[in-house]
């Protein structure tokens, strides 16, 4: 088997492995699910758009890798039960989850509906619950496993998309409590901050200047990468962070420990980008 995915991670580590990769079918979730197909797991991609799953199986089949499709809206209960059984009758076991579907639109407060905030809440809250619930009861409670949720950042509030906001700090405070509740278990999270990832697309045009002046408000004046956030997520999965439950790691290069009161963001460097995804392609709404 080879693979043109450039891991910091040793081969084979999740030999024998099966991870499931919820929103598997763009921007992050299609980078882990290629990085862990590197590295030896077979990768279950669930996500409503079946044509985009057929995709990234497609390439992962190209690479010599092993993965099922299952499409699935996670935000209905009935959905996420029958997917997890079909994962296990097609695969026997459930090894490691990353809850990293979820979504969201721009909106100010004052102006989202009550169906809005509950439509967003259910997509970035109730859903990851149900599927790591699932997980859970259907597999890891009698054999373990690893659990990890994709958050954001929403440290000191989340304006203009304070519902996603709400739902994303909710799902950390599931997180450790499921890190109690459900040990040996690992439960833990990563919080990307401004990724370059296809997602940046699917914002309204009149957010296009806003998205390229991001750099400029990150310390380490730049956006981060599909690869990066990928990685934070292997190694909670892996073996190295075998102690690590409960966890948020960050990923945002910092962005939220820029003060007012000091207004350099940086002192103008940054760290060199690591982007090991062979077929990473930049977001269109940078290139304006």
């Amino acid at each position: 088997m080879t693979h043109d995915y450039r891991s910091v991670f040793r081969d084979g580590l999740f030999d024998g492995q099966v991870v499931i990769v919820t929103g598997g079918g763009s921007g992050i979730g299609r980078c882990t699910a290629h990085e862990l197909s590197a590295l030896g797991a077979t990768v279950a991609l669930v996500g409503r758009n079946l044509a985009k799953l057929e995709t990234v199986q497609a390439e992962l089949g190209v690479q010599g890798g092993r993965c099922s499709i299952h499409s699935c809206d996670i935000r209905e209960e009935e959905r996420v039960q029958q997917t997890v059984r079909d994962v296990l009758a097609q695969h026997g076991r459930i090894d490691g989850l990353v809850n990293n579907a979820g979504g969201q639109y721009p909106s100010p407060l004052s102006h989202i509906s009550a169906k809005g905030w509950d439509a967003v809440v259910r997509n970035n809250l109730t859903g990851g619950f149900l599927f790591a619930r699932e997980c859970f009861n259907q597999w890891m409670t009698e054999h373990g496993g690893a659990i990890v949720n994709v958050i954001a950042d929403m440290w000191h509030g989340m304006p203009g998309m304070g519902h996603s906001g709400a739902a994303r700090a909710g799902m950390l405070n599931f997180t450790e409590t499921a890190a109690l509740e459900w040990a040996p278990v690992r439960v833990n999270a990563v919080a990307p901050g401004w990724i370059a990832s296809s997602g940046m697309d699917q914002y309204p045009p009149e957010m296009a200047p806003l998205i390229r002046s991001m750099p400029k408000m990150v310390p380490l004046r730049r956006l981060g990468t599909e690869s990066e956030v990928s990685a934070a997520i292997v190694f909670l999965l892996s073996p190295a962070a075998a102690f690590v439950s409960g966890a948020c790691l960050r990923i945002d290069g910092a962005a939220p420990n820029a003060k007012r009161v000091w207004p350099e963001v940086g002192r103008g460097g940054s760290t060199e980008a690591f982007n090991g995804f062979h077929l990473a392609a930049s977001p269109r709404v940078l290139e304006g």
